[in-house]
Order: C-alpha cells, then structure tokens, then sequence
C-alpha cells in the first residue's frame, strides 16, 4: 500500500506541477496577447486622430477654395453690372439727345408756322435746357461708370 501511495501521491504533484505549469503559460499568452491588442487599438487610435486631422485641413482648405471661388464670381457679376449699367446710360443719352433734336424741329416747324407765342418758345426752351442738363448727368454718370469698369 506505500507504493500504491507513494506512486498516488507522485502522479498527483506531477499532475498539480503540470497544470500550475499550463496556467502561467496561458496567462502569459494572454498578457501577451491583451498588451499586443493594446498596442493596437493605439495604433489606430493614432491613425484615426491623424485621419481626422487630414479630413478637417483638407475641409479647410476647400471652404477655402470655395470662398475664392465665390469671390471671383462676385468680381464677375460686378463687372457685368457694370457693363450693363454703362449700356444703359449710353442708351439714355441716345434718347436724350433724340428728344431735345425733336423737341427742337418741332419748336422750329411751330415757329415757321407762327403757331408759338414768345411764352412758348420760353418753357420749350426750358425744357431742352433741362433735358440737356438731364444728358450731361448722364454723361458724367457714364465717365464714372467707366472709370469703375477700368479699375476692376
């Protein structure tokens, strides 16, 4: 029965040895493996901060991008108005001009004719002074215009 015992009592430090042997191993492979898994999710904590601020300078740069952009189209739009407004009064000094020639040979016809008083031929007198003065606004209007045109 000592032997029997003996040899129990052997093949049971063999086994408790043998199994206290495994468990420092696993938890070794598993520290391993957890500061392994650590180191990783660091790493890609690190890519993604890195990422992120990629992504935010790279929107940055593009707000910045599209606000020149915006800008030149202003600066187009401008210039266009311009163009427009100075056809515009180019037009208007057309009319003006045509207006005071007519209002001219029709005082002249009338005259001819004997159709006007002395207060007549006054207010249609005053009347073409007015319409030049209107044409020579214009026409200052449309120097500045210009002007604005040539410094854009």
């Amino acid at each position: 029965m000592n032997l029997r015992y003996l040899y129990t009592l052997v093949v049971a430090m063999g086994l408790a040895s043998s199994s206290f042997a495994q468990e420092e191993g696993v938890p070794n492979d598993s520290v391993l493996k957890m500061q392994q898994s650590e180191q990783e999710a660091n790493d890609l904590q690190e890519q993604i901060e890195k990422a992120e601020k990629e992504t935010k300078k790279a929107e940055k740069e593009a707000k910045k991008a599209e606000k020149a952009q915006e800008k030149l189209e202003k600066e187009a739009e401008k210039i266009e108005d311009l163009r427009d407004d100075i056809v515009d009064k180019k037009k208007d000094i057309v009319k003006r001009n045509r207006k005071i020639n007519d209002i001219q040979q029709d005082m002249e016809l009338d005259r001819i004719k004997g159709k006007l008083s002395p207060n007549d031929i006054d207010k249609i007198n005053r009347k073409i002074e007015k319409e030049k003065l209107r044409m020579v606004k214009d026409k200052e209007k449309l120097r500045k215009l210009e002007r604005k045109l040539q410094k854009s």
